[in-house]
């Protein structure tokens, strides 16, 4: 459940003085942008809206709460608990992670040392991006990645916002505990942009399972070595895949006897088929599972699942249901 205050604690007093009027469930706010000069905007229930001093949310820009370059140095004070310095590693990512989980992604002008980015000042924008659970929302799913008592390797296919993110977080988590399928297993996971565990200070604002270790903030092929070395992982999980550094670092995890759990932004796998590294990881057989998701009807949608031979094992389009086979996987143990 989301704790509003370490949402609003970190907004200016002028945009949060707006929010008792907006009457929302923050359960489905997902966005909250300020932009110097420009409207305050939410994304609510999956659709865009402003923010009006008198009406709460509005849909007319003449009548939105316009941000002040005080409202955005305002923020930046909560954020940064008035000291931007200790978060200067965090900002070369673009973002700071607060209490809860929330990610704050900032831009502005960029400071540049051999083409690195080493800081960014004048920040004019800010994009609050609200950290969501959601338990058990891979639970129906897990037949279809296992096999012989284990999860397969998996690449979670999804354009970006279709809630690849939450999935593997559940995912995670039930590998990480243990359910109904599979006893619980330890679980490594190279949260490069703090989005899985929603760490705040090392620690998971979301629940990741009992066996589970973080690398947070570290870039993903490096995180996946040293879990291979330290922390001897039967999974390894990562999001957001790509270019040949991350494919070479899961080619290795694989061959080390880890099983993986990623996910890339693609539309579909012919998509993604075509990306450098994760072709090379296709054409290797590492992946034997490929969920692919979308946003219709709702964020958050398997609208198939792909064995490694493109074959269908699941689809959520019924005119196919006569082609594919959606019974449970066989022969899984049960739990304990």
């Amino acid at each position: 459940m989301i704790r509003v205050n370490d949402i609003l604690s970190i907004l200016p007093i002028n945009v949060k003085n707006i929010f008792p009027r907006l009457h929302i469930d923050f359960e489905r706010l997902y966005e909250i942008r300020l932009r110097t000069g420009m409207p305050v905007m939410i994304v609510y229930d999956d659709r865009e809206y402003f923010l009006c001093s008198e009406r709460g949310l509005c849909e007319r820009v003449e009548e939105s709460y316009t941000v002040s370059e005080k409202d955005i140095r305002e923020c930046m004070e909560y954020v940064s608990n008035y000291s931007l310095y200790a978060y200067e590693e965090e900002l070369r990512q673009g973002f700071i992670t607060v209490k809860g989980g929330h990610r704050v992604g900032v831009a502005g002008k960029t400071v540049c040392e051999r083409d690195n980015v080493k800081n960014i000042k004048y920040i004019s924008c800010i994009n609050i991006r609200v950290a969501h659970e959601c338990k058990g929302c891979s639970d129906r799913y897990l037949p279809y990645l296992i096999e012989s008592g284990r999860y397969l390797d998996t690449l979670i296919i999804s354009p970006p916002r279709c809630g690849k993110t939450t999935f593997l977080r559940d995912i995670v988590r039930n590998i990480s505990n243990g359910n109904v399928y599979v006893s619980g297993k330890n679980v490594g996971v190279v949260d490069e942009r703090s989005e899985i565990g929603a760490c705040y200070r090392g620690v998971p604002g979301c629940d990741v399972g009992i066996r589970t270790d973080i690398l947070d903030n570290c870039p993903k092929a490096l995180g996946m070595m040293m879990l291979i070395r330290s922390m001897s992982p039967d999974y390894i999980c990562v999001d957001e895949i790509g270019g040949n550094a991350d494919a070479d670092a899961i080619s290795y995890a694989n061959r080390s006897g880890c099983n993986i759990f990623a996910t890339v932004h693609g539309v579909d796998y012919e998509d993604i088929s075509r990306k450098a590294g994760i072709k090379e990881l296709i054409k290797m057989g590492v992946f034997k599972r490929f969920v692919v998701m979308d946003r219709e009807p709702s964020i958050g949608h398997i609208s198939c699942i792909l064995n490694q031979d493109k074959e269908y094992i699941y689809s959520a389009d019924e005119k196919s249901h006569s082609l594919i086979s959606l019974r449970p996987v066989a022969n899984v143990p049960e739990w304990g």
